[in-house]
């Protein structure tokens, strides 16, 4: 291992869990009351920011997605690329679930429960909003977070740290065909070039300015990269919250008309988690992996990087599209999903080790 990696790997076992982190159920439920509430008073003001665009990307939200998302990747040491053989039936779980499993798995829930199940209640026009809104959030693999739910089973951080590095270059390749090809399944056309364009903003260059901004902190020390990702801990949370306040300005008409809405589009993403989680976990008992992996392994492969989804769906589809919906939705249950996973793997050791 590394001198680097190993750093790296304390890092995230080490990393406690914030407040903004803790209680984002609170902050997001709060913003959605909040976005309605200011959506409702100051209907001009929240329009003006909508027309704010070049090439059809909104600058506000732009601007507030990359504060987003490039503090998360620059934690990524994409040097734990060389670890990845310490672990390899882990990661080829891993990786099975989260590339070939989940998304195509969320594509038949939409499938059956928007499509089909849920439709007489939702509105008609938004039913392929909503399917590809849950397509985004399965295709995007979970990054930041996972470190966290990781801690909390007593994951092994160097795998954590070499699946996450893996991910994210994984998708910079496969998010866009991905997406296109299952959206392609549910009969819902999204331009080539509106999607590349969305992959080169919201995933390629934060990730080449995240790296660039990592060797730079380095270089001054690992207290002064220490020092530098305290301070811009919250600054992810903080951009996602204030994006979601923007959304539900927009989405407030339509959430105040059917409210059931939200409930709803939880269901196939509750379900996903469930399915995907207790597969990975089962899969690393059956090919022997310990505990401490399929823990971070069972994580990974039900979380999701729901910062890019949201991002992608505004990006694609817009503020006021059932998309853009739907996944911050995920954002909404994420936390208590994942800490009812954390629980039940950690009180299932004794089952899990059992020969």
């Amino acid at each position: 291992m590394s001198a680097q990696c190993e750093v790296t790997a304390k890092q995230a076992a080490g990393a406690p869990m914030s407040v903004f982190e803790r209680y984002l159920t609170v902050w997001v439920a709060l913003c959605i009351v909040a976005g309605i509430a200011l959506g409702q008073l100051f209907p001009n003001l929240f329009q003006a920011i909508g027309r704010m665009e070049v090439a059809q990307v909104n600058l506000p939200v732009g601007v507030l997605i990359w504060v987003m998302i490039i503090p998360m990747l620059v934690k990524v040491d994409f040097g734990a690329l060389s670890e990845v053989r310490q672990h390899v039936k882990g990661i080829g779980v891993t990786l099975f679930v989260n590339w070939l499993v989940k998304p195509f798995s969320m594509a038949f829930l939409g499938w059956l429960f928007i499509r089909h199940l849920f439709a007489p209640f939702l509105p008609p026009d938004q039913i392929d909003s909503y399917i590809a809104g849950l397509i985004l959030l399965a295709a995007a693999p979970c990054t930041a977070m996972v470190f966290v739910w990781s801690r909390l089973t007593g994951g092994d951080p160097l795998f954590t740290l070499s699946q996450v590095a893996l991910n994210d270059s994984i998708m910079v390749v496969a998010f866009a065909p991905l997406v296109a090809f299952l959206l392609g399944l549910s009969s819902i056309i999204v331009p080539w070039e509106t999607l590349l364009i969305s992959v080169g903003l919201y995933i390629i260059i934060p990730v080449l300015l995240a790296q660039v901004w990592r060797k730079m902190l380095l270089a001054k020390g690992q207290a002064a990269f220490d020092a530098a990702m305290e301070r811009i801990g919250p600054w992810s949370i903080s951009a996602l919250l204030a994006t979601l306040v923007l959304l539900f300005a927009f989405q407030g008409e339509a959430i105040l008309k059917q409210p059931l809405v939200i409930a709803l589009l939880a269901v196939p993403i509750l379900i996903q988690v469930a399915f995907n989680s207790g597969l990975a976990y089962w899969l690393n008992r059956a090919v022997g992996e310990k505990h401490n992996i399929a823990c971070p392994s069972a994580l990974i492969g039900a979380s999701n990087f729901f910062e890019l989804a949201v991002a992608a769906a505004i990006s694609l589809f817009g503020f006021n599209s059932g998309a853009a919906l739907a996944t911050v939705v995920g954002v909404l249950i994420e936390v208590p999903v994942m800490l009812l996973v954390v629980h039940i793997v950690n009180r299932s050791k004794n089952w899990y080790e059992r020969s």
